[in-house]
Order: structure tokens, then C-alpha cells, then sequence
């Protein structure tokens, strides 16, 4: 789970409480950017004075501060008494809570290999068609977010037990503005565009990407995105599931095509900062800072969102490093704009009036709004509105996942441990130090075969 922890700003100790109407964050009424008519009409039907409700989630530090400031606005429509909690050991704690008969009104949880377990074992209630059918109405990619919210219960049987809010994005490359404009480079549209400009960056004597395996005991965590985004791309979103679920094997031609894909980028000496031999040894936290030296030493870098914690010290993102969606090939319009990412989902894990109200305020337009107008919130919701966003670079990822026609959760993070974070990285690292794909893929798929 590194990869997703990394995406969060959560680092501050365990904080529990409770929210008043005095810790409202934005005056309703004011600023014509909030949806506030959708805030007065949920006031309106929910009527929760005297009840409890407790949310158990991930957000420590800033981020629960900045949920918190969220909820207050929950609380405040419905006088309910809320108690928000987490844990520093969040996934052992849910489990050991749901098993004990003591489970939260309300769980919120990044991982949907934990969800699947809570699901199967009977720890969580349906949200039902209706809310199946708000996300296809109401998300852009619907049928991505009903796919991933959909679980097998206790019975076997297939129903939604989740509800995504607060969504993270992959889908990314880096870049510094100054030097595609000294250089007279433009943003590439298509995967062959992107490809064209590593080669010309190559041909005026640059050296077009930097690219970092390096994380410790996590190394090679940085090359399964790249594998996942270019798998989106040149294969239909099915193949990517039956991919992330063992149905298909890693020695699948999909499979090894999208390893084949990153090797494009990643086994060029004359494409990578340092060689191909630098690729395993760099560090990902490193990586990027090749494209702030004089002259640069790369013009491109793919990683998710929370990569600007590593830029230098006062780099501006939107202005000294900005980013461009990690586009589609142009000859494979039928899978359309892709994007991988993480995220967080809500669940009812005990059923009460409070727990299916505070699902229901999820689908307001304010309680996206809200923390949107923040920081680090990102959100698929159609209606919310983007001038909500706090920056430009924040509004310009929520264009993207508003564009988008297929998301896919983070393959890796879908897989078995063992695997997913195991064999893979650890493949990825062999892959770029010289084995072909389809020796990686065997080596990978027999690490998955053992665990069955």
C-alpha cells in the first residue's frame, strides 16, 4: 500500500471528535461558487437530532482536519452527534471492529481488495439500485464507479456496497513549461505524439525522460504504474480486470504488450536520464529533479499527483512544473480517455438512519464543493462545480477525471499482496536491468500460481 499512503497528506498523529455548527468552514449563503440550494434541500429531509453517527477512516493529520471542516456541514443539516476516528493500523483495525460486533455506522476505506473481504464476509450493507444508478447518472465514467463500488456479498451475489468519494489521479506527466518553451516543444495529445517528442528531444541532444524505480523495499513500485497506464491504452478495460484478478495470466499478450510498452521508454539508453541502468537504482523521490537543473536533464517525468512533495523547495505547480494528461493512442479510438488511479469509498457498515443520510449528503454537489475549495480533493461528480476548485493545477486533474471514459483503480493495489506488491516490482526491477517481458511475465504468473 505505499504507493497509495504516498498519495495522501496524512502524517499527523490520531486525532477523534466531533463537529458544531461553529466549524463551518465556508458561510452557506455565501460565494456563489458552492452549491448551496443542494445544502438547503438535504437540510430539508433530514432530520437527525438526538442520533449518532461514528465514521471510521483513513484521514489523519491535515487531511482529517480538512474532512472534518466537510462533516460540519453534515452535522449542521441534521444535528445529528458525529464522531470521526482512524488509526495508524486503519486496515487491522476495521477488521478487527467489524468481527468483534463493533463496527463504525460508517467506514471509508482506500483499498478494494479490503472492501471485497468486509463485502464477502457480510460486514456491509447494499446501497442499492438507486445509488447504483446515481453514479451512472451522475459520475462521469459511471459505469467505472459502479464497477468498482460492486462487490459479491455473504450470498455470492453481486451488489454496490460502496460509494467513491475523494478520488486521486496517475494519469500523469510532468514537465517544466520553461523549458518546452525554450526547446519549442508543445504538450503531446496522443500516446504517438508523446512518443514522437522522445524522440526529437533525442535528436536536438536532450534526453527526454527521468525515470526512478528506487523506494527501499518497495523498488520498482514506480514501473507497475507506468504497466498500468499503458495497459489501459492499448487494451480494453475487461482485459485490464481479468488482468488484476488472475483470469488472465501475466504472460498474457496484453500483458506482456504493455510491459513491451514501458520498455519503449524505460531500455533506451538515449531516452532515460543516467541510461536504462539508472532507471532500477534511482529513487523515485530523486527522479524528478532532473527536470529543474540548467540546462535540464529530462523534459519528462509520469507520476501521480503527490509527486510535487519532491520538486524543489518553492516550485510552483501551474507555473515553475505543471503536467498533461498521459494521453491515448490516436489508433485505438475505441478505448477512449482512460485514467488510473487510487481513491477512497464509503460503506455502511452498521445500518442505521444516520450511516444512508450521510451517504445520501455524499451525492450533494456541497459535500464535494467543500473540499474542493481545500486542497487535495479530487472528484468525478458532474454536477459539483470546477470553479470550486483551491488552484488551477487541482481544477485541471478534476477535468481530467471529468473526461474521462474508463477509471481503473491502481492494478497493483488490486492484486494479492504477494504479488502486486511482491512480484511485480520485483519483476519490473529484472525487466529493466535486461530480462525480456516474457521471462518477467513467466517469473510473475508463477509467483501468482503458487499463492492459489
Amino acid at each position: 500500500m505505499k504507493k497509495t499512503l504516498l498519495m495522501t497528506a496524512a502524517l499527523a498523529l490520531l486525532m477523534v471528535g466531533g463537529a458544531a455548527a461553529a466549524d463551518l468552514k465556508f458561510k452557506p449563503g455565501e460565494d456563489a461558487k458552492f452549491n448551496w440550494q443542494s445544502f438547503e434541500d438535504f437540510k430539508k429531509g433530514h432530520d437527525l437530532k438526538g442520533q449518532s453517527l461514528t465514521i471510521f477512516g483513513p484521514w489523519r493529520g491535515e487531511d482529517e482536519a480538512l474532512f472534518k471542516n466537510v462533516y460540519a456541514y453534515f452535522v449542521e443539516a441534521t444535528g445529528v452527534d458525529l464522531k470521526y476516528s482512524s488509526s495508524e493500523n486503519y486496515e487491522q483495525q476495521i477488521v478487527i471492529d467489524t468481527q468483534a460486533g463493533s463496527p463504525p455506522d460508517v467506514a471509508i476505506l482506500p483499498q478494494p481488495g479490503l472492501i471485497a473481504d468486509l463485502a464477502s464476509k457480510g460486514y456491509l450493507t447494499p446501497l442499492g439500485d438507486e445509488t447504483k444508478q446515481w453514479l451512472l447518472d451522475n459520475y462521469a465514467a459511471g459505469q467505472s464507479w459502479v464497477d468498482l463500488s460492486t462487490y459479491k456479498g455473504k450470498d455470492g451475489k453481486d451488489e454496490l456496497y460502496a460509494f467513491p468519494y475523494k478520488i486521486d489521479v496517475k494519469s500523469l506527466v510532468w514537465y517544466v513549461p520553461e523549458n518546452f518553451e525554450d526547446a519549442g516543444y508543445e504538450v503531446p495529445k496522443t500516446m504517438e505524439d508523446l512518443k514522437a517528442l522522445t524522440e526529437k528531444i533525442v535528436a536536438d541532444g536532450g534526453t527526454p525522460w527521468c525515470i526512478g524505480l528506487g523506494s527501499g523495499g518497495a523498488t520498482g513500485w514506480p514501473a507497475t504504474d507506468w504497466v498500468e497506464d499503458l495497459m489501459l491504452r492499448t487494451a480494453s478495460p475487461e482485459t485490464y480486470d481479468k488482468w488484476v484478478k488472475n483470469e488472465i495470466p501475466f504472460t498474457d499478450p496484453a500483458v506482456i504488450g504493455a510491459i513491451d510498452e514501458f520498455g519503449w521508454f524505460a531500455k533506451n539508453d538515449k531516452f532515460v536520464d543516467g541510461g536504462a541502468a539508472a532507471v532500477a537504482s534511482t529513487d523515485f523521490r530523486d527522479s524528478p529533479k532532473g527536470l529543474f537543473t540548467s540546462p535540464p536533464k529530462c523534459y519528462l517525468h509520469h507520476q501521480a499527483s503527490f509527486i510535487p512533495s519532491f520538486f524543489p523547495e518553492g516550485t510552483v505547480v501551474g507555473e515553475d512544473a505543471d503536467f498533461f494528461y498521459m494521453p491515448p493512442y490516436a489508433s485505438k479510438p475505441e478505448l477512449g480517455n482512460p485514467v488510473l488511479g487510487a481513491g477512497t469509498l464509503a460503506m455502511i457498515t452498521k445500518d442505521t438512519p444516520a450511516a444512508r443520510a450521510f451517504i445520501e449528503f455524499l451525492k450533494t454537489p456541497i459535500a464535494h464543493e467543500v473540499w474542493m475549495a481545500q486542497s487535495s480533493f479530487l472528484t468525478p461528480f458532474k454536477s459539483a462545480n470546477k470553479e470550486a476548485y483551491a488552484n488551477g493545477p487541482m481544477k485541471k486533474q478534476g477535468e481530467i477525471l471529468l473526461n474521462s471514459t474508463t477509471f481503473r483503480f491502481d492494478g497493483s493495489d488490486l492484486m494479492p499482496g504477494k504479488i502486486g506488491a511482491g512480484a511485480f516490482w520485483t519483476g519490473m526491477v529484472d525487466f529493466v536491468g535486461g530480462k525480456s517481458s516474457a521471462d518477467v511475465a513467466a517469473d510473475v504468473q508463477k509467483a501468482w500460481d503458487a499463492i492459489k
